[in-house]
This record gives C-alpha cells, structure tokens and sequence, in this order.
C-alpha cells in the first residue's frame, strides 16, 4: 500500500531496479500520481526523475518534455527538495528534453529553440559551460539541415563541462558527422574507442555499433562489421528505445546480402512497428526495413512471408507498400515542420544504396532462411564464374563443346551438358546428322542425368539412368562405352556417396573419394557384396576381351565413334580406364565398409585394383588416372592412420595433375594434402594447400567441389595459426555453405567451433549471438538433441562469462529439463545442477539457488563428481560473503564445511580428483571468508594451510600456491599488520615464482612487497 511518503520511496527503489520496459513505464507513472498527495515535494521529485528515465529508455519521447517541464516548476518553487545529485539532473536532462521534442514532428521548431534558449540561460545562471548549449543547436542544425558545418564548429571548438554527454556518446556524434561528410575512415578512426569498448556507457557501444556497420563494409573491414552486428545486435533487439539502431542492423543485413538473417530480426523485432513514441527513430527503423523489404522484392520474393505488424498475416509486397506509405509520411511531416527536406533527402540515399559485398557476408549464423523463400532448402545454382566455359548458341556447337570438354574432364562441362538438356526439354535444340546416331546424344544426356540424381542423392533413379544409358551405348555398337557405364553400376551399388565417383562420370575433377572430408557414408548397397565382386571380375574379363576385339589404336569406328569425339583410341583408353577406375573404387568402398578391421581378401581386392588401375593408367600414359590411384591409395592410408603414407601418395598424385596438363583435377588431391597435414601439425602448408584448392574450383567451375568442408579445414588451419580472423571467416563460410546444402547438423557443429575460436580470441558477445542461432526456436528441432545440449551448455556458460547471470540461469534450467531424461549420462545432471547452481546465486536468486544446490549434491550421490560439486560449495562461500558480508560468515562457512566433507568420502584413486587441488582451494576459500570477516588469525593459518596442500602438486601447484602465499601476505599485512613477517613471505615467493618461470605472478608479489615495505617505512 501506497500510503505514506516512505513506502512511495521504497516503491521507486524496487522499480528502479526493473529493466526498462513497459512494466517499469506504467508503474513509473503510477507512482509519480501515489507522490503528489502527500506533499513532500522531494518524492515528487524522484518520482518525476524516474519516470523520465523510463520514458527516454523505452522511446517515450512525445511524454518526456511534459514530465520535465513538471520538474522544472519543481526547482523554481522547491530547490531544496532537491539531492545534489538530482540538482546536476536537472540541467543534465535539458539535454534529453531537446532530443525528445526533435523526435515529434507536430512540435514546432521555434519551441525546440525556445527549449534551448531556457537551457541557454539557466546554463549561464548555474554558471555552467556553453558547450552542452552548442551541442543541441548542432544537433538541430543536423536533424533540419541548416547551418549544419557552422554549428558542428561551434560545438566541437568548445571545451568540454561537467554536463557534456559522456566520452562515449560525444565520440558517437563525432563520428557519424564524419560519415554524414564522407569520410568513413575517418570515423571509424575516431570510433576506435567505443569499438573497442575502451570507452562506454549505459548506450555505448551498442549505438555506435549499428552506425558504424555500413562504414566497415564501405572499407572493406567485414571482420569487425560481423562482429559488431552480432554483438551490437543483441543489446537492442527488442528494445523500443533503440528503434533506430534495429532499422540500421536491417539495412546492413539487406545491404550485406544477408536478406535470411534480416527478416529473422524483423520477425524478433514485430512490437517496434507499433512503437511510436519517438517518430524519428520509428522512421529510422521502418527505412531500414523499407530497405530490406525492396531487397527482398528487386529479387523477386514479392509473395515470401514476413512479420510485419501483429494482427495479420503479411508478404514482403504487402509490407513494404506499408512501411514505405507510412515511412513516406512521416518524413513529409518532418519535412513540413522543418521547413527542408533533409529528412526525406537522407531517407532517400539510404533507400537508393545498393548491396556492399558482391556475395553475402558470412555471419557465422544460422538463419531461418537460407535466402529468401528457401527456408529448409538448398540455394539456387550459383551463377556460372567469370572464367567459365563459354555457352554457345548454335545446339551443336553447345554438343561439341559438352563432348570435347568431358573428354578432358573439365568440371565446366557439367554446365553444358545441363544447357544442352534444357534446349532439348524447350525445343530449341533438334538433333542433328553431325552430332553422329540420335541415340548417342540421349545416351550421354542419361549419364549427365545419373551423375546430377546420384550428387542429390536419389540413387535409384541415378542408377536407373545410367542403366539406361549403358542399353543405348549397346544398341549403338559402343561397346566401351557401355561396359564403362555398366561397370559404374557396380561400383555405385557400394555406397551412397555417389558423388566420390565422379571421375568415373567423365566430366569432373572429382578423382577418388571425397578428398576434402575423406569420410564417405558407407551402406550396404542394393547388390550384395559377392555379387558386386562376381559382377566387377566379370566386367575385368570383359574389358580384356575388348582390347583384344576393338583395339585402342588401328581400328575402325563404331557407329558412335565419330570424329566429333576426336582419336578413337584414344576414346577406348579413357573408357578402359574408367573401368579399372570403378574396379577400384568398389573395391575401396568394400575395404573402407570393414573400417577399422578389414578381411585380408578386402584389402587384397583393393591393392590390386589399385595397382592395376595405377600400372595401366601408367603404361597408356594417361597421368591423371596414375592420380587417382594414388588418391585411392593415400585415402585409405588416412583412415589406417599412416599419415607419412598418405602424404607421399598425394604429393606424387599432384605431380601426376600436372603433367596431365588438366589443372582442374588437382582441387582433391590439394584438399586431401591439405588434411593430411593438419593432422601432422603442419597447418601454413595445409592453408596453402586448401585455399589452392578452393582457387581452382571456383576458377574452373567446379560446382561440385566440397567447398563446405575445405572452408572448415581452411578454419581450423587458421586457428592452428593463431588467426582469429581467419578462423572466423572460413567456419562461418563453411557453416553458410552446409546450411545451403540442407546440412544442418554439420553446419551446427561449427558454429560450435566457431563459438569456441570466437570466445578464445576475446570475443564472448559474438560467441553467444553465434551460439544462440543453434538453440533458436526455429533451428534447434532440427537438430541434434545433444549437439544442442552441447550449444545450451556453452551458450549457458558464455552469458555467465558476460555476467548475464539470468538469462545464463534460464539456459542452464532448459539445459537441466532436456538432460533428466538421459539415462545413460548421470554426471552431466550432476554438472547442469551444479553450474545453474552456481548462476543462479550470481544472479542474487538464492532461493532458487538452494533448491539447484541440493539437485546437485543429490545428482552427485547417485554420479559422484567430487571435484564439481566442491567447486560448486567454494563458489557459494564466495558469493555469500559478497552478497551478505560479514553477516554471511557462518554460512558461507558450512559451504566449506560441507565441501571438505565431499572430499573426505572420496576414494584415493578416484580418476578426476586431485587431493592437493580440490583441499587446497576449501583452505584457500576459508581462508578468504574469514579475512573478510575480520577473523585475521584464523584466516592465516587456513591461508598457510592452503600454501601446504598446495606444495604436494610440485610443478602443478606453483601458480595456486603462489596465489595463496599473496593472501596469506595480504592477511599478515592487511589484517595482523605484521609488515616484517609479511614482507619475509613475498620475498621467498617471487623468488620461487621466478624459479617456476611465472613471471606475472612474481611481479604481482613484488608490488605488494614494495607497498608493504614504503608502509613499514
């Protein structure tokens, strides 16, 4: 009950400590009505303050000048019910007063300077500096566009009072003034402060983030533009305060081509387009959708669903026509109020940029959808590259071309053969006498249809056509041609990774198993394994009796066997080859099914059909197939674990691609070795090597390269490197790519790597924003349930580290939910009980925390974790006496009291404990409780104790040891102000600590010597 003057103030504290949202506005408001009865004009006061406060932090502008004008008539009929600090308000507040009414267009402009003339003069009578006074006319003179360079000077050449914004805001102004006049380097130079966070408050970094996102792109800094959108990102989703910062992170997603992860903000984002508190800021965030929305529907996505305002159902057509009617009025009505159109003008430039990057820039998120209207799909085909194979128009130039470049294997000719389809399907292209049998051209076009079915994965289709395909090869008399296609049959029953067969297609670089994962899903096939050998000795039979009956040289053609298809022979070598080719990767798969204890006759069939392959590839002079033998060899080298093995096979199969003349067979093999050698610690090389291999299928349009894994290897080099940057850019490619190609699970996992590089490197806010795309609504049911148990648990963890110790606390409590039906992981309940614990107690919510605690010490009875659950009651002790001071004493103390008990029940040679450790840090820990409070002789000798369990872990235990001698000194000091003694113990301890090469810890033992030392003198 509201009832007296002392329960209004106690009201205003509570709500004080609310964050900012509606529910803190309206009770704000409450409040100051509940003051006003009583008569004490200094809880009015509060009470006002309070509510503007609410009202500036939730975009409330249209009522802040009302509620200040109330507090002004305060201080010019009351200034002693005014604090000191409520006195520095005051003039503070003009401040916001100023913005506020800038933000209401039906607020003329000559009471905006009647405002700051008032500030003006009450500035000049409290003797107060002109500068904050500058700073408003400049802030006008920038919203109407009017003496904008004069009043930016007059500003910027005053010196700085006690009532200028802070550091951190002022910079922000600086800043964006330098964008407005062109010079993004320059700002950007000149944010490096509040970038770095060197410098912040209440709204920095946060406000200069979103400002600064297009800068970075226009510069080419993409690193720090990722970074900044996901952690600036987070500090204003959701917050009607911050409406313009959200429209600027829209308009850098459109602009980024980042369209997924925008309309993903919109959707988080849908109250803002009813917040209309603050009219400027609501314009800027309904042009930054404006600009993602036009994005959206220039590509064509005029019917994709959106969010737009809660009550129907929108399309991006529709919503745009919204934003933009209701944008295009309110910049009129500034325009009208202002008397320029500099609103409408800067509305304009932001709606006429055009995107930044020229593909989309790699976030390291998950986005619901992958671009617009493919949510759960794979992307459309890219476009082809520059260097491309050129597309003819005439259809049998278009033919020639497709059979000319298969023949070298050239990835391109995918794309023709593709083009040449489609003229067939559209009745652009006819058969022709010059493009040899009719039936020939169905023939191969079944084949280009196989190898697509096969890559997506439809395998009885694929086989299918390619049966197909060997039946009209026969009827030609192409007898080559159809054991090839026939043999490939056989080998393609081995597996369901198809596409590692892809030089048996003829028309790509693929030359052995996957080379940039070397893991090839292994099933059982349609045939069963005797009948794939009966079937693959019976084509080797058959091959032999080929060469002898249409030999590779002097012979006369079949009927397919047209000069169009250039030396006859030369096409026989090729086909024969390809048959030993499949032989061999049969017999590969059938080795690499029995992983990790193959039969000897398995690895037997597959050295032979290795050898052969690589014996004859050799003898008929046809280098890149000598390649793929080695390939074949050198893959299963890896899974045998012989790394030097794999490595010579792969080094020689380079040299093989190059002297086939046909660089774009090298992309595998160059990813391979590149794999090879991350796993011996040779990670410069193998960056080297996998960027080559990413170069040359991009160069040759290799559409089938495995991009997605080579981009992991390149991340995980670059983190072996040391390479942050590098590490972040290449997991976050390779998460982008797995996501397009419907692989979720694999594109989850490295965000995990990615959140792990992220958080290594210093970057916790965009660990957790990275973290937090795998356990959305929307992606984590389609994963995992563990991998997202492992993304929650660190997530969780990585708020913690933020000191978000409540949204860290909600983490672990989903965590503890999904993990109590795990039957078969008890000590991870043990752990999520433990740490949520832990969090919840950092979040000063203890009642909560106390019924986790004995989850935990219940979890550990049925899956002992000593050393957690010690950790756990350490931690208690510590944020007890942090919460509670000297009054929480004795509870803190039962914490240790209860960890030594732990300790005393486990076995001697329990795996995962260390006695020395998990004793020394109970003493440790008591030892500090009781220095705070004030029990100084006990606190050492629990100190000293620490000091001695800490000896027995000799190497291991110097750098706690050397911590627990420094409050064993501090205690001595500080407390018993034994200098003499304390000084002793400091000096034998960074004498030790030098010993054991720890030098920081020597130098902070030092200082405190050399402090003790001016005090004892």
């Amino acid at each position: 009950m509201l009832d007296t003057p002392e329960a209004v103030v106690e009201a205003l504290r509570e709500n004080n400590e609310r964050p900012h949202g509606l529910q803190r506005t309206i009770t704000a408001e409450e409040l100051v009505e509940a003051a006003e009865p009583f008569e004490k004009p200094d809880v009015v006061v509060t009470a006002l303050l309070e509510l503007m406060s609410a009202y500036e932090f939730t975009g409330e502008h249209r009522k802040s000048p009302v509620a200040f004008a109330r507090l002004l008539k305060l201080w010019d009929t009351a200034p002693e019910a005014f604090s000191p600090w409520e006195a520095h308000q005051v003039f503070w507040r003009f401040k916001w007063v100023t913005t506020s009414l800038l933000q209401v267009p039906e607020v003329p402009l000559a009471t905006v300077h009647g405002w700051i003339d008032q500030m003006r003069t009450r500035y000049r009578e409290a003797e107060h500096g002109m500068q904050p006074v500058a700073a408003m006319r400049y802030h006008v003179a920038r919203h109407t566009g009017i003496g904008l360079f004069d009043a930016y000077d007059l500003w910027a050449t005053r010196p700085r009072t006690e009532l200028s914004d802070c550091d951190a805001c002022e910079t922000r102004h600086f800043a964006t003034h330098q964008v407005l006049a062109g010079d993004d380097a320059g700002a950007l130079d000149t944010w490096r402060p509040v970038l770095t966070e060197d410098t912040a408050c209440t709204e920095e970094p946060q406000m200069s983030q979103a400002r600064a996102l297009l800068p970075l792109l226009r510069t080419g800094r993409f690193d720090e533009a990722r970074s900044h959108h996901l952690t600036g990102y987070r500090q204003v989703r959701g917050n009607p305060g911050m409406q313009q910062e959200v429209g600027l992170h829209l308009e850098f997603c459109a602009l980024s081509r980042n369209e997924g992860r925008g309309l993903e903000i919109l959707a988080e984002n849908r109250p803002l387009f009813e917040a209309t508190g603050a009219p400027l800021a609501h314009l800027d965030f309904l042009t930054g959708a404006e600009v993602l929305l036009a994005r959206l529907v220039a590509d064509g996505h005029l019917d994709t669903a959106v969010a737009g305002p809660p009550g129907r159902n929108w399309t991006a057509g529709a919503l745009l026509t919204h934003v933009r009617s209701e944008a295009d009025r309110l910049g009129r009505a500034f325009d009208t109020r202002n008397g320029t159109t500099a609103v409408s003008d800067s509305r304009r430039l932001r709606l006429e940029q055009t995107p930044l990057t020229e593909e989309p820039l790699p976030l390291g998120l998950r986005a619901a959808a992958v671009r617009p209207g493919t949510a759960g799909t794979a992307t459309a085909p890219a476009p082809a590259p520059a260097s491309a194979l050129e597309v003819p128009e005439d259809f049998v130039a278009l033919v020639h071309e497709a059979r000319r470049t298969t023949a070298m294997g050239h990835p391109g000719s995918a794309r023709l053969w593709a083009r040449a389809g489609e003229r067939l399907a559209e009745g652009t292209g006819a058969h022709d006498d010059r493009l040899g049998p009719e039936g020939l051209l169905h023939a191969e076009l079944a084949e280009q249809r196989a190898y697509r079915l096969s890559r997506e994965n439809r395998d009885a289709e694929s086989i299918t056509e390619l049966e197909r395909a060997a039946g009209l090869f026969a009827e030609l008399g192409m007898s080559w041609q159809a054991l090839s296609a026939r043999t490939r049959v056989l080998a393609w029953a081995t597996t369901h990774d198809k596409g590692t067969d892809e030089d048996a297609a003829g028309g790509s670089s693929a030359e052995a198993p996957d080379a940039a994962t070397a893991t090839a899903e292994h099933g059982t096939g349609r045939l069963d394994a005797d009948a794939v050998r009966a079937g693959i000795d019976d084509a080797l039979r058959q091959a032999e009796r080929l060469k002898t009956e249409t030999p590779f040289s002097g012979a006369s053609p079949a009927a397919g066997e047209t000069a169009s298809h250039g030396d006859v022979g030369q096409q026989r070598v090729l086909e024969y080859l390809t048959v030993l080719y499949s032989c061999a990767f049969a017999a590969y798969q059938e080795l690499v099914g029995q992983l990790p204890e193959p039969s000897d006759s398995a690895v037997a069939r597959f050295e032979e059909a290795a050898r052969t392959l690589h014996t004859e590839a050799e003898h008929l002079m046809i280098p890149h197939q000598v390649s793929n033998a080695r390939q074949f060899v050198a893959d299963v080298a890896i899974r045998r674990g012989d790394s030097a093995r794999a490595e010579t096979e792969l080094r020689a199969a380079l040299k093989d691609v190059e002297a086939s003349g046909q660089p774009w067979r090298g992309t595998r093999p160059l990813a391979l070795l590149g794999q090879v050698l991350l796993t011996v610690d040779q990670p410069a090389e193998a960056s080297e090597l996998l960027h080559r291999a990413v170069v040359e299928a991009v160069r040759y349009d290799d559409t089938h390269f495995a991009l997605a894994p080579t981009y992991a290897m390149l991340g995980h080099a670059a983190s072996h490197l040391g390479d942050t940057g590098g590490a972040v850019r290449h997991l976050s490619e390779a998460a982008a790519r797995f996501d397009q190609e419907g692989e979720q699970n694999e594109a989850a996992g490295l965000r995990l790597q990615l959140a792990d590089v992220l958080a290594r490197g210093g970057q916790q806010a965009d660990a957790v924003a990275v973290l937090e795309s795998i356990v959305s609504e929307d992606a984590a049911p389609s994963l995992d349930e563990r991998l997202v148990a492992q993304a929650r648990l660190t997530l969780a963890r990585g708020l913690r580290e933020l000191e978000e110790f409540l949204p860290a606390s909600e983490e672990f409590l989903r965590l503890a939910t999904v993990t109590a039906a795990w039957e078969d992981e008890p000590r991870l309940q043990t752990l999520v009980a433990a740490e949520t614990a832990t969090t919840l107690a950092m979040a000063d919510r203890w009642d909560a925390a106390g019924t986790a605690y004995e989850r935990a010490v219940a979890a550990h009875a049925v899956a002992p974790n000593p050393s957690l659950l010690m950790h756990m009651m350490c931690e208690f002790a510590r944020l007890t006496m942090l919460f509670k001071g000297p009054d929480g004493r004795d509870a803190a103390l039962e914490h240790l009291v209860r960890a030594d008990e732990i300790a005393a029940a486990v076995p001697e040679d329990t795996d995962d404990f260390a006695p020395w450790y998990e004793r020394g840090a109970v003493h440790y820990r008591r030892a500090r409780v009781l220095a705070e409070a004030e029990s100084f002789p006990e606190a050492l000798a629990e100190a000293e104790a620490a000091v001695a369990r800490y000896e027995l872990g000799g190497e291991r235990g110097e750098v706690p040891r050397a911590e627990a001698l420094r409050i064993a000194a501090l205690i001595e000091g500080n407390g018993l102000e034994r200098f003499p003694e304390a000084i002793a113990r400091l000096t034998a301890a960074a004498a030790r600590a030098r010993e054991a090469d720890l030098a920081e810890a020597a130098q902070i033992l030092d200082a405190l010597r050399q402090e003790y030392q001016r005090r004892q003198g």
